[in-house]
This record gives C-alpha cells, structure tokens and sequence, in this order.
C-alpha cells in the first residue's frame, strides 16, 4: 500500500469507512447476485488488499482445481439431497424452484444465477471477502478460523431463507460449514467456485428433469 494513502487504509479498516465499505458490499447482492462479488474485487483493488487475502492465489494447477471442484461439487449434492436432507425432514421438492421443472425458457437465466451468482459471486463474498474481513476482527489462529467458520455458514444459511425457507437455511448452513473448513485450511477459492457451481448445476438438473423426489427417496424410503 502506497505510503500515504490514507483512504486505501480507511476501507481497510473499520472505522466509517470501512464500515460503509461493508454495508455497502453486501447490500450488493439484494440488487444482483454477483454484484457484491464485483464490489468485493473493487474494494480489494482501490484499499490495495493482496488477492491471496481474498482467496485469489494462484492454484497449483487450474485443471487439477476444476476437476476437483466439479466432482467434489457433484457428490456433496446428491449426498446432500439423498442423505442430509431427507435425514433433516426436508420436503423432497424444492418448491420455490420446482418452476423450472421442464421449463426451458427459465434456464438462461437460472445458469447464469448459478455459475455467475452462486459460483463467482457467493463464494467471493461469503468464503474470500468475510474470512479475510473477520480474520482482522478475531485473528487467524485455529480457535479464530472455527469461530469465523461458523459466522460464515450461518450468514450463508440465513441467506437463503428468503427464498427457500427453513430447508434451504440448512443445506446452506451444512454447505458453508464444508466451503468454509476447506477454505480455512487451504486459503484459496478457485476450487470452490467450481464446486459451488457445479453443486447448483446438479441441483438445477434435478429439478428440471424431475428427479428430486427420486434421488431424495434413494436411502430413506
């Protein structure tokens, strides 16, 4: 950071600022999914925050990081949808979404939320732009990471009530948990992103093909 850049340090820190700066931020996905992500990327660039800071390091190897994330995202799905859920009472249906059910027209847009939104934009604001906002707050040691692990996941969960209810706070919650630890302990969030898209993507072809109640009465009859 430039020596005298008081204003940088300002949104760095948490004065009003900084605060606004945060207010700010997450008020962005009330507009648009993926703006508080783009508002995270500028915040980041102007108060000239590392992009490690946020998640944005280099992976070892992109290839390596897409692949695990599209499986990893896969399978934490459907474990999701015929295990935890159904264990949890969920009704197997997603009602607010079940819309798209052989609905072609609403794809379009509904991939865009997904790869865009949720892939993007929830895992820059909830994974990179809390944890390094929070890690300043209680630190970085492993009693801060749990604390700042939990904060996360229940910010996510709540998230997710205004349009999918109860159910849909806790496979958010369980999902935050999971992003959450493996962000905490790798600090990178590229894997991540592809995991979280490709975990909606299966979400979103279950539901358009119709096969929620199927796949969710695999083990609990």
């Amino acid at each position: 950071m430039p020596p005298h850049d008081r204003f940088a340090a300002a949104l760095r820190g948490f004065g009003p600022l900084g605060i606004a700066a945060i207010a700010v931020i997450i008020a962005g996905n009330l507009v648009v999914a993926p703006l508080s992500a783009v508002l995270v990327l500028a915040w980041a660039r102007r108060s000239h925050t590392p992009w490690r800071e946020i998640g944005y390091a280099r992976p070892k190897s992109w290839m390596r990081s897409l692949i695990t994330g599209v499986v990893f995202g896969i399978a934490l799905k459907l474990v999701m949808k015929a295990l935890v859920m159904p264990a949890l009472g969920a009704d197997p249906i997603n009602q607010p979404y079940h819309y798209l059910a052989g609905n072609p027209a609403a794809l379009p847009g509904m991939l865009f939320a997904v790869i865009v939104g949720a892939g993007f934009g929830e895992e820059t604001l909830f994974r990179g732009y809390l944890f390094e906002r929070l890690g300043k707050i209680f630190g970085t040691g492993p009693g801060a990471k749990i604390v700042i692990v939990a904060l996360t996941a229940g910010l996510f969960g709540l998230a997710h009530f205004h349009d999918q209810g109860l159910a849909g706070v806790e496979q958010a919650a369980i999902v935050g948990l999971v992003f959450g630890t493996i962000f905490a302990v790798t600090g990178r969030i590229w894997m991540l992103m592809c995991a979280h898209a490709a975990f909606d993507l299966v979400a979103l072809a279950l539901i358009y093909w119709n096969l929620e109640s199927e796949v969710a009465h695999l083990v609990f009859q």
